[in-house]
């Protein structure tokens, strides 16, 4: 009985990695990819579902080219940066998380950013959780139900500005969204959206992650 319902979920596995795959055209390059993020797995996580699986297209590392519009960046003149970003499973449970962890220079001063991925699966859709050096504040975001399917990952939440859109908005509460967009095994854009009272939604923060080779 065991063996026939492994064989059963083996197609689905299969699958749900095929499309984690994305756009790229080498396939022995996704191939490679894909072993790389089994290998570096814990085999709780392999046992979970198409949701949490398809983060698996995250795992490892990444260079990524960073552009802020916010905190003294400009639409005009963002700060530009590079950082590293490490994502991997967190095994201690049960392998529901992923965590990243960004590194790189802000300005004249070091960054940091921790990060918490996770796909609630009663929900059907993902939370993101995150800590900085930028701001002093958990920034926490929730995808609506029933979008854990759609081609991007798109998560929103809500944060009192302590002074990252200037000093009319200290004390504001300000709507915001995180998007993750997959375009390849190796490439991936993540920004993050702010509404500030009376204006329209802007990109506060950009960032281009290719996988380091």
């Amino acid at each position: 009985m065991i063996a026939r319902k492994l064989y059963a979920a083996l197609p689905v596995a299969l699958v749900a990695l095929a499309t984690l795959a994305g756009c790229s055209g080498d396939a022995s390059h996704d191939d490679h990819v894909h072993q790389d993020a089994a290998q570096a797995t814990p085999a709780a996580v392999q046992q979970q579902d198409a949701g949490h699986r398809r983060l698996n297209q995250l795992v490892g590392e990444w260079k990524g080219e960073k552009s802020t519009y916010i905190a003294g960046g400009t639409a005009e003149n963002p700060i530009r940066s590079e950082i590293v970003s490490r994502w991997v499973w967190i095994a201690e449970t049960g392998g529901n998380f992923l965590r990243e962890e960004a590194t790189g220079v802000f300005g004249d001063k070091p960054y940091y950013r921790l990060g918490l991925l996770g796909f609630a699966p009663t929900d059907n859709r993902y939370e993101w959780t995150t800590v900085d050096s930028v701001t002093p504040m958990t920034m926490s975001y929730k995808g609506a139900k029933n979008s854990g399917g759609d081609t991007d990952i798109v998560m929103a939440g809500e944060f009192t500005d302590p002074g990252v859109l200037g000093p009319q908005f200290v004390g504001k509460t300000i709507p915001m969204r995180t998007v993750i967009r997959p375009e390849s095994a190796d490439r991936v854009v993540m920004e993050i959206y702010f509404a500030p009272p009376g204006e329209a939604e802007r990109v506060a923060d950009r960032v281009v992650l290719t996988r380091k080779k």
